[in-house]
């Protein structure tokens, strides 16, 4: 797949291999992690976020005006405005997605019907594309999870095959495989 999670001119530098997304939940937690751009390596035929850069972005944007819109009166030029920018924020997530989750988009976020949505169909809205990008970035951070998982449990077996001492387990001390002779 061009441009996707595997393509290198599409990543963007990766964190320490440390995930402290893990400890939290959703947009705020992926952000502070500092880990949002790099793609999980997925089986074949499965759901991918190809930019997961730009997705956190826009959904980081559409939750920040969730907020706006929540606390603020609207009147039918703003309303009209947060109508495009909404269109527009789903059109630019579908392009970092596969086409799995890019179809599974376009069938939650139907178009509004009036010229002006009211401030009720514009919250609603946008708390429904808030709620699915939350639960996208919770199955980014399982597939996170299970993939440190493998890692540690592939580097442990390796470890064990060699006869070191996997890290934060027992293993052979320093004189040998029987420990100590006292």
């Amino acid at each position: 797949m061009v441009g996707g999670a595997g393509d290198p001119s599409n990543r963007e530098p990766a964190g320490d291999g440390s995930s402290p997304a893990l400890e939290g939940g959703g947009v705020d937690a992926l952000l502070e992690a500092g880990r949002p751009e790099e793609a999980v390596e997925p089986a074949e035929g499965v759901e991918e976020v190809e930019q997961p850069a730009k997705v956190m972005r826009i959904g980081s944007m559409i939750k920040q005006l969730l907020e706006e819109v929540r606390h603020a009166p609207l009147d039918d030029a703003s309303r009209s405005r947060l109508k495009e920018i909404y269109e527009t924020s789903v059109q630019e997530l579908a392009q970092g997605l596969s086409p799995d989750l890019r179809a599974e988009l376009d069938r939650l976020t139907l178009p509004f019907e009036d010229q002006t949505p009211s401030e009720a169909e514009l919250r609603v809205a946008q708390a429904q594309l808030v709620g699915w990008l939350e639960g996208l970035f919770h199955g980014i951070q399982a597939a996170l999870f299970a993939q440190q998982m493998a890692a540690r449990a592939q580097l442990e077996e390796m470890m064990r095959q060699r006869g070191l001492p996997s890290p934060g387990g027992p293993g052979p001390g320093p004189d040998g495989p029987g420990g100590a002779y006292l």
